[in-house]
């Protein structure tokens, strides 16, 4: 695929900042739920300030040739939420995020140390495409389920929290900003190619605010789509600076109220329910490495090299929970949002994290995201979630899949993800993405000791 801006281009300012706002755009939904999702009181604009630092800690650890933007892992949601569970006080539970993080980001420098000494071709013997390849599209696959739920929900609900739209409604709004986002990249112009999930947005937004005005106008909650109380909750008690502008509630900020209640119990806790998680991130980490390499044609593996991405993700998270509470992973949103804009520019990604940082503070526009109803995004994220799936699909193009053991591994693979196989141990979840990689490899070591005792005998 070839890029309209490689990895050292650097488009016009204007440009930046309008790349920039798609990539938050792309990647902000994931990664305000995060907190949302785990509660505790934790902030969500925080958590969108994490992010950005910490994906500027991978930019310079990665010497500004990776792509990839860091948000809110969902992986450690059971992490965080055990944080809280074995916290004699919230205070102490926000001393845990931070520690988690910390443990966690260890995790990810010894292994990077250990790819630094011993290299990374054993991970290319362990994962090579037939392996890594379908592991890909579980990713996307496996995050099919998200987008069409989203697709047939909109942002209204009523006092038992269900949505009110109708579900006709929501589709169309959704499919509308999918063929919008389609054909801008498409078809569009050398701009319009660059920004399609903007225009997408725009389009299904202003659709949704049609449906829902009328509604407000006819009181017919089934065409009430967005919900505008986001914005009205702002200007509750009068228009002031903090309307506008506040400053997020900082984990850190929490976590020093909570450092005497602090024991060598409570730590251990933190260890075993953060340290085996960073393991199944690191298979991510694979995973969404091999796919931008292929997708900019350029093996980061080598250069910058595996051990400053580990790095750059591992220490990115520790700096994301500091403030934010959540450890920060690469994000397949990103990736894709790579791959159809074709925009590898990392001047895009430094001001994408740097817009997430201000941003934070600025109420209006984290109100608008907020604001935006599932279907709009659940659109976008058809086209987003179905590109991560196709890449994972194209790097097994080369793979000969008339020979067994080849076909054996990817259908292992894709049966396992598609299917959802997770494993539980305690409070450690094996998500379904670690589980189809786990098997992969297994199946893909015997076949092939099998298959040289085979070449050995016919020998």
């Amino acid at each position: 695929m070839k890029m309209i801006y490689t990895v050292e281009d650097k488009p016009k300012f204007g440009q930046v900042i309008v790349f920039a706002i798609q990539q938050l755009l792309a990647i902000m939904a994931a990664t305000l739920v995060v907190p949302v999702i785990t509660g505790n009181g934790m902030s969500s604009a925080a958590a969108l300030f994490g992010a950005g630092a910490g994906t500027l800690v991978y930019v310079l650890f990665t010497k500004a040739k990776s792509p990839v933007f860091l948000g809110s892992s969902f992986a450690f949601l059971g992490s965080m939420a055990a944080a809280f569970a074995g916290a004699v006080t919230v205070e102490l539970g926000y001393v845990g995020l931070i520690l988690g993080a910390i443990f966690a980001g260890f995790v990810s420098v010894v292994i990077a140390i250990i790819v630094k000494l011993v290299g990374v071709n054993w991970i290319n013997k362990l994962m090579p495409a037939v392996v890594i390849g379908p592991t890909v599209a579980i990713i996307g696959l496996s995050l099919a389920g998200n987008a069409i739920g989203d697709l047939q929900k909109g942002g209204v609900y009523d006092a038992d929290g269900n949505p009110v739209a109708n579900v006709l409604i929501c589709v169309l709004i959704g499919v509308i900003t999918l063929i919008v986002t389609t054909i801008c990249s498409t078809f569009g112009k050398k701009m319009a190619r660059l920004i399609p999930f903007i225009i997408g947005i725009l389009a299904g937004y202003a659709v949704a605010v049609v449906f829902t005005v009328i509604g407000n106008i006819a009181d017919i909650s089934a065409l009430k789509v967005i919900d505008f109380s986001h914005f009205t909750a702002l200007v509750d008690g009068g228009v002031s600076l903090k309307t506008f502008i506040a400053v997020p509630d900082f984990t850190f900020l929490t976590a020093v109220k909570g450092l005497k209640d602090i024991d060598g119990a409570y730590i251990g806790t933190i260890a075993v329910a953060y340290m085996p998680v960073a393991f199944v991130v690191f298979a991510e980490h694979i995973a969404d490495h091999k796919n931008i390499s292929s997708i900019i044609e350029r093996d980061l593996f080598d250069n910058p090299g595996l051990h400053r991405t580990l790095l750059g993700d591992g220490i990115g998270s520790m700096v994301g929970a500091f403030f934010g509470g959540c450890p920060n992973t690469t994000y397949g949103e990103s990736v894709a949002c790579v791959a159809i804009t074709r925009n590898a520019s990392v001047i895009t990604i430094i001001a994408t994290a740097i817009g997430a940082i201000i941003v934070s503070f600025v109420n209006p526009f984290v109100a608008f995201v907020n604001s935006i109803p599932a279907c709009v995004m659940g659109g976008v994220c058809m086209a987003l979630y179905g590109f991560i799936a196709v890449s994972g699909l194209k790097m097994v193009q080369n793979v000969d899949l008339n020979e067994n053991k080849n076909l054996f591994v990817v259908s292992t693979i894709l049966i396992a993800g598609i299917g959802g196989l997770t494993l539980t141990f305690g409070k450690i979840t094996l998500t379904s993405i670690a589980c189809a990689l786990i098997l992969g490899i297994i199946v893909n070591l015997i076949l092939s000791v099998k298959k040289e005792e085979a070449a050995e005998e016919a020998e």
